[in-house]
């Protein structure tokens, strides 16, 4: 016999990953855990296709949930989905992973070049490099400052024209133009066909 006041129950349809994140923020474990679950695969697809290393793949993974866990709260569902909140983290992470690893290459790679060909023959050389930095630094001064900073971000600090915007809260297209104009006034100034 049926009750009439008595309906089927209709399952829960499982949180959202906005939802997921909320909960995140405000500590549950549980949630974190359905979060990572959930995420975990597309993150670590994300991040191996970046770095390709297997294990850094595995710590920067970790890295990111690490981030997810400390910055939930930061998320802004008018922004954006998490999922692609998430996947901004990771790649930045992943990126940082790669640009780290390369500097230390190259720094591995200077130094074992240096300890290989100093010499007396390269005096020539390195007064030269000197020559050249010092006429590179006197074209920088006749940059604007604008100029002079989305440049040095860009390449001495390795920016993309992305993160130099964001760094310095203008448009990509502002920072872009700033570096074409400061390039040809340093090839002007340097003298470079």
């Amino acid at each position: 016999m049926r009750l009439p006041w008595l309906r089927p129950v209709e399952p829960l349809a499982p949180p959202t990953h906005e939802e997921l994140i909320r909960l995140v923020a405000l500590g549950d474990e549980a949630a974190f855990e359905e979060l990572y679950d959930a995420v975990a695969p597309r993150v670590y697809g994300l991040v191996r296709r970046v770095v390709r290393d297997p294990d850094q793949s595995q710590e920067v993974t970790q890295e990111v949930f690490v981030d997810v866990w400390s910055q939930a709260a930061r998320f802004d569902a008018d922004r954006g989905k998490a999922i692609s909140w998430i996947l901004v983290i990771a790649h930045r992470r992943a990126v940082d992973r790669v640009r780290a690893s390369q500097a230390s290459m190259d720094r591995d790679l200077r130094q074992g070049i240096k300890e290989f060909q100093e010499s007396y023959d390269d005096v020539a050389d390195i007064v030269e490099t000197r020559i050249e930095s010092e006429r590179v630094r006197k074209a920088m001064e006749s940059l604007t400052n604008s100029q002079r900073e989305a440049i040095s971000l860009a390449y001495y600090g390795g920016c993309t024209h992305q993160e130099v915007s964001e760094l310095l809260k203008i448009p990509v297209g502002t920072v872009k133009t700033r570096i074409r104009d400061g390039m040809v006034r340093l090839r002007d100034q340097l003298g470079v066909a």
